[in-house]
């Protein structure tokens, strides 16, 4: 088929277009934020093992493993990243927290869809995630420090 030279790239032209998309592809990082409204890169949580766990206020499940949570965000090599269900946000989220006990990050957005995740059906859900940033898999229910361990060797 011929295009009228309207239509005509110059193949040194398209190249370059084609590297300049590659490039921004690889300078894309995923930014979080937490409910204080600081910024929290993920790509600085390779290394680690990350749980974003979805909890609300009126889970009876989701308050009763929140010392668990605690416990495992004190590792070196664990992230505890909690996301609220009901949307709650700011400085209502950061109060509700501290009235939970909750300990580990809360986040001011679901990370989820950014990674393709679908809305957990049922609370406590923990979206557990290895060191090279692959989810392993999706808990629902209270998860104990022992079981989250025995998951993740160690």
């Amino acid at each position: 088929m011929q295009y009228p030279d309207s239509f005509r790239v110059h193949p040194r032209l398209a190249a370059a277009g084609f590297l300049i998309m590659v490039a921004l592809a690889g300078c894309q990082k995923v930014e979080l934020e937490r409910a204080d409204g600081t910024r929290l890169n993920w790509d600085n949580l390779r290394g680690q093992w990350v749980l974003v766990n979805y909890w609300a206020e009126w889970c009876k499940p989701c308050l009763e493993e929140i010392p668990e949570l605690n416990e495992l965000d004190k590792a070196p090599d664990i992230t505890v990243l909690g996301v609220n269900f009901d949307d709650i946000r700011g400085e209502a989220l950061q109060d509700l927290g501290d009235r939970m006990g909750i300990g580990f990050t809360m986040l001011a957005d679901d990370p989820g869809p950014g990674f393709g995740w679908k809305l957990p059906v049922a609370l406590p859900a923990t979206f557990i995630v290895n060191p090279d940033g692959d989810l392993v898999e999706a808990r629902f229910g209270p998860q104990t420090e022992a079981e989250i361990r025995a998951l993740i060797g160690g």
